[in-house]
C-alpha cells in the first residue's frame, strides 16, 4: 500500500499520434510533425522516425537526409491544445487533484485510494478510459513520487504502464543510465561518464559533497534525485487569459538558431489564435530549461498586438537576455498574457494597414494549407 501515491501519464507521441488517428494511412510511418517550411524544426515524430535517428529540435532539412521516406507534415497546434483539454477533463472528472505539466503530460494525486479502490487498478482503469475516448495511446508510471513516476513512464513506453512499488524507487533507478535522470543532458552526462558514473545507482552511492564540488548547488539535487528523492506535489492548472506552448527537446541545443525556429513556429499558430479569438495580448513570456534542469522565464508588457512579426522580435529579444551561458536546453516555451479584445487595428503603429491586410492574408493561407504554413526565414 502506498502512503503517498502519484500518477504520470504520457501521451506518446502527442502530436503524431493526433494525425494518425486523423489519417490511419499514417500509422506505421516515420512520421514528422514540422513547424515553419524548409526552415523549420521538427514538432514531434512517430517511435517509427525515432529509430532512424530523428528527434524534436532537429532541422527539417537534415531530417529530409537521414530518412528520404519520413511523412513530413505541418502542425496543428489548435487541435492539439483541444485534445489535452479533453484529456485533462477526463482525469479531473475522476480524480480531486491533477495537474497539467505539458499539452501531453500530467500527474494525478491518488494517495489514499488504496483504501477503497486500489491505486494501481485504477490507474490501468482511467488509462483504458482515456484511450477508449480519445484513440490516442499513452503510457503511464505510478510511484511515491513525482520523479520517479515520470520515469517509470518513459520506461513503459510505448503504450505501457509501470508499477514501481514503495521500497523498490532505489532498485528500479539503480541500474538504468545517468541520462534518465530529468535534467542529465549531453554535458552532465559527459562530466560523468568521465568520472566513471554511468549508472544512476554509482550516481545515488556518491558522497552529495563530492557532486556538490563538481557541480555546485546543481550536484546534491542531482544526488537526490538519485536516490528517489522528491518531495514537490501535484499542482492543479488553472486556467487563465493566456495562450502558450512550450516543448521539452529531445537532445539539449546551444544553437540559438534552433530556439529561435521553435518560438517562430509556435508563435505563428498562437497568434492566428488571437486573431481568431478577436483578441491582443498585453504580455510575452519567454521560459527555458537548461540541461541542469534550472528554468528561467522572463516577461515584458507590450502594447496591445496580436502581430507575428512584433511577438517575434520582443520573443527574440527575451531569450537573448535569459540565453546568458554556454549551456545545453532541454525546453523552450512561450506564453501570452493579459488577453484583451480588440483587433489588429488597433496596433496601427507597429504594423500600418497595409500589414493588417497582410495578416489577414495569411490567416487565409493557414486556414487553407495548415497552421504553420507560413513563418518568418531565419538564418543560419
Amino acid at each position: 500500500m502506498f502512503e503517498r501515491a502519484i500518477l504520470h501519464l504520457d501521451v506518446d507521441s502527442f502530436f503524431a499520434s493526433v494525425e494518425m488517428r486523423r489519417n490511419i494511412v499514417l500509422r506505421g510511418k516515420p512520421l514528422i510533425i514540422s513547424g515553419n517550411g524548409v526552415q523549420s524544426v521538427v514538432a514531434s515524430c512517430s517511435f517509427e522516425a525515432r529509430r532512424w535517428g530523428i528527434h524534436t529540435g532537429m532541422p527539417i532539412r537534415m531530417v529530409r537526409r537521414m530518412c528520404p521516406e519520413a511523412i513530413i507534415i505541418q502542425g496543428d497546434m489548435e487541435a492539439y491544445q483541444r485534445e489535452s483539454g479533453i484529456i485533462e477533463e477526463i482525469i479531473q472528472e475522476a480524480v480531486p487533484i491533477c495537474e497539467r505539466a505539458a499539452l501531453d503530460a500530467f500527474y494525478a494525486d491518488l494517495t489514499g485510494m488504496d483504501k477503497y479502490f486500489g491505486c494501481w487498478r485504477w490507474s490501468e482503469e482511467l488509462k483504458q478510459r482515456i484511450f477508449r475516448e480519445t484513440h490516442l495511446p499513452l503510457s503511464m508510471g505510478l510511484a511515491i513520487n513525482k520523479l520517479v513516476a515520470r520515469i517509470g513512464t518513459l520506461e513503459a513506453r510505448p503504450n505501457g504502464a509501470r508499477l514501481i512499488e514503495r521500497g523498490t524507487e532505489r532498485g528500479f533507478l539503480s541500474p538504468l543510465p545517468v541520462r534518465k535522470l530529468p535534467g542529465v543532458g549531453d554535458i552532465i552526462s559527459r562530466k560523468l561518464n568521465l568520472m566513471g558514473i554511468r549508472q544512476i545507482g554509482l550516481l545515488a552511492a556518491l558522497p552529495p559533497r563530492l557532486l556538490e564540488r563538481e557541480f555546485g548547488k546543481p550536484g546534491v539535487q542531482l544526488w537526490k534525485k538519485a536516490n528517489a528523492e522528491d518531495y514537490s506535489p501535484v499542482i492543479p492548472h488553472q486556467k487563465n487569459d493566456t495562450l502558450q506552448w512550450e516543448q521539452v527537446l529531445d537532445k539539449e541545443t546551444t544553437d540559438l538558431i534552433i530556439l529561435k525556429r521553435h518560438l517562430v513556429t509556435y508563435l505563428g499558430m498562437l497568434c492566428k489564435q488571437l486573431r481568431e479569438r478577436k483578441c491582443l495580448c498585453t504580455r510575452i513570456r519567454v521560459k527555458i530549461r537548461y540541461a541542469d534542469f534550472n528554468t528561467f522565464s522572463r516577461e515584458k508588457k507590450i502594447t496591445p498586438t496580436c502581430s507575428d512579426s512584433t511577438l517575434e522580435r520582443e520573443a527574440f529579444g527575451l531569450l537573448a537576455i535569459l540565453f546568458d551561458r554556454r549551456q545545453g536546453i532541454r525546453l523552450i516555451g512561450i506564453q501570452l498574457g493579459g488577453l484583451v479584445i480588440g483587433s489588429p487595428q488597433l496596433d496601427l503603429f507597429d504594423q500600418g494597414a497595409k500589414n493588417i491586410h497582410l495578416l489577414k492574408a495569411l490567416d487565409r493561407i493557414r486556414n487553407r494549407f495548415g497552421d504553420a504554413a507560413l513563418g518568418t526565414v531565419i538564418g543560419d
